[in-house]
């Protein structure tokens, strides 16, 4: 018998939460997030992203077991201001039985109808700077902190009840030389005399905080055009800097800027955090804090979080200078391995970005959608 409820309390919340430790206990390549970061991501009194969202949190019941989970998310700036009538579904996670994961978008079918929409697509956050798509290729690959890691029969539950893909991101493995490749250093410097630009350098994190606001309005102009993308409120701003500005490490952000101290340009990187998150096990005490600061301090692989370059000069060589950095830091640490952040398929101006570091593609991931 299957049986979907409604999360009505923090108890329920944390079994929530906490399901897919049990779902993947056996998994190698799964990368649990941190609990209390989840429990407040979720929670309505502590996360801004509910001043224009509304979220339903249900868990499935098979013969009085927890047996999935999933959110069903409304964006209100994505229905009223985009005119997208989408009702959404995230944090999606089931065992491997069709009629449990049928029972869960069946919430999903109801709530999108009594809000008069006419479509869903999941999986994916409040937002799109949250985690994004089913995984449908790199089963065997340990996933980022900021992707969703999933077994192989999710995507094969979606087709047989009638999905379509919708967005589809690409994921690269990239290795990193001993050295500067000539031509990039070469180009590097003639954009930076072409136009007048030069590049911010940080001693700590006091120093990045006046240009994290400017960095996201670089953002929503980088990305704008994009089919997923939802203008990024100044109260999300506020919470992701709050979020993941202890994880990042000033050597690790690179901000370019003309002539007039305008910022046009910028990238994230963070030492990879997979290993560590994977030995924290959802938790950092007691010693979770430990292996995420080994992994700052220690480590051959990064990953790319950001990377923002104002439009009027995508295009035009600013991404010579962000590589000639990057690669200056990546030999300094001894990072000899970049993952990149998942790119939409079709953004191949991105992807060429990749293309003198030998860019292996070793992930996939989609979105569903389906007509209500």
């Amino acid at each position: 018998m299957i049986e979907v409820k409604k999360v009505t309390n923090k108890k329920e919340l944390k079994q929530f939460v906490t399901f897919p430790f049990k779902l993947y206990k056996d998994c190698q390549y799964w990368v649990p997030p941190l609990i209390k970061d989840e429990m407040q991501t979720l929670d309505k009194a502590k996360n801004p992203v509910f001043n224009n969202a509304d979220a339903w949190y249900f868990l499935a019941y098979k013969d009085g077991e927890i047996a999935g989970r999933i959110a069903v998310i409304i964006n209100k700036l994505e229905v009223e201001e985009q005119g997208k009538k989408k009702v959404r579904f995230g944090w999606f996670d089931v065992i491997d039985d069709i009629e449990v994961t049928k029972a869960l978008l069946d919430k999903v079918y109801e709530i999108g109808a009594e809000h008069n929409l006419e479509y869903t697509e999941g999986p994916v956050g409040f937002s799109n700077m949250e985690k994004a798509g089913i995984l449908t290729m790199g089963f065997e690959e340990l996933n980022t902190m900021i992707t969703w890691y999933h077994y192989p029969y999710y995507a094969k539950h979606f087709e047989q009840l009638g999905f379509e893909k919708q967005a589809t991101w690409v994921e690269y493995k990239l290795s990193i030389p001993e050295s500067i490749k000539e031509k990039v250093a070469k180009f590097s410097k003639i954009v930076k005399q072409r136009y007048n630009l030069s590049v911010i350098r940080f001693k700590n994190k006091k120093e990045i905080l006046p240009y994290v606001d400017k960095m996201f309005e670089l953002l929503n102009k980088t990305y704008n055009n994009l089919q997923t993308f939802v203008p990024i409120q100044q109260y999300q701003i506020d919470y992701y800097k709050e979020k993941y500005f202890s994880f990042i490490h000033p050597d690790y952000i690179t901000c370019i800027k003309d002539e007039t101290g305008k910022l046009i340009a910028f990238s994230i990187v963070m030492p990879s955090f997979s290993k560590a998150l994977k030995k924290a096990n959802g938790r950092l005490f007691p010693t979770g804090w430990y292996h995420i600061l080994q992994a700052q301090r220690k480590n051959n692989i990064a990953a790319f979080y950001l990377i923002g370059i104002d439009p009027e000069l995508q295009g035009k060589g600013v991404t010579a200078i962000i590589f000639e950095e990057m690669q200056h830091l990546f030999n300094s640490k001894g990072i000899e391995q970049v993952e990149t952040n998942p790119e939409l398929k079709e953004n191949t101006a991105v992807q060429l970005l990749w293309k003198d570091y030998d860019p292996v593609q070793h992930k996939e991931r989609s979105t569903f959608r389906k007509e209500l």
